[in-house]
């Protein structure tokens, strides 16, 4: 059995250090004939502010547009995800809250692991906290340790590659290891025992 993964960056800011560090995790992790994954950037969604009478966690929006329809789309059809955000104002960006809402079944029981990141030495701590009760309340198995990545600008440099000379690198390279790992664990446990209320 091949399992899904999705990949989502959710920040659509021009130049980001969250698009670089994209960059080297589709560097770093390859899809095999066994796990595909899935690089899903929230600047090719241009959604709207959420504005339909539909609450998806209870009847399917109607009316959606292209957009919306590819988001939706693209969420349905992954086994799990690794959710990478940068931290605004001690939470996610309001870009990712609004694509946030527009999902309901699509991710119910499906596992999720949070990378945050950040410029600064919290490693986008609080981005993280906030995220998780989102999540949850879309149904969503949370896996209980996110990845901080703090202090990263020197890091991540713009060919897609994590500088190993510079401080903490190679323990940014261990936790996406062990992250990736981590998901790929819960997706098949999952996948393989669906879970059913009956």
């Amino acid at each position: 059995m091949s399992y899904k993964i999705g990949i989502i960056l959710g920040s659509t800011r021009s130049n980001s250090l969250g698009s670089k560090i994209m960059d080297y995790l589709k560097n770093t992790f390859k899809s095999t004939e066994e796990v595909e994954y899935t690089w899903i950037s929230l600047k090719d969604y241009p959604l709207p502010l959420y504005d339909h009478e539909e609450t998806p966690l209870s009847e399917r929006i109607q009316g959606l547009n292209d957009a919306e329809s590819k988001w939706l789309s693209v969420i349905a059809e992954q086994d799990g995800y690794i959710m990478m955000t940068p931290e605004y104002d001690h939470a996610i960006t309001g870009a990712f809250k609004n694509a946030l809402d527009y999902i309901g079944p699509e991710v119910d029981h499906k596992p999720v692991q949070i990378i945050s990141y950040s410029h600064f030495s919290d490693g986008g701590m609080l981005a993280a906290e906030s995220i998780v009760e989102i999540l949850q309340m879309l149904k969503m198995m949370v896996l209980p340790e996110p990845v901080l990545i703090w202090n990263a600008d020197p890091n991540f440099v713009d060919d897609g590659k994590l500088d190993m000379s510079v401080e903490n690198s190679d323990h940014f390279a261990a936790r996406f290891q062990d992250a990736f790992k981590d998901i790929e664990f819960y997706i098949r446990v999952l996948k393989d025992n669906p879970f059913n209320r009956e």
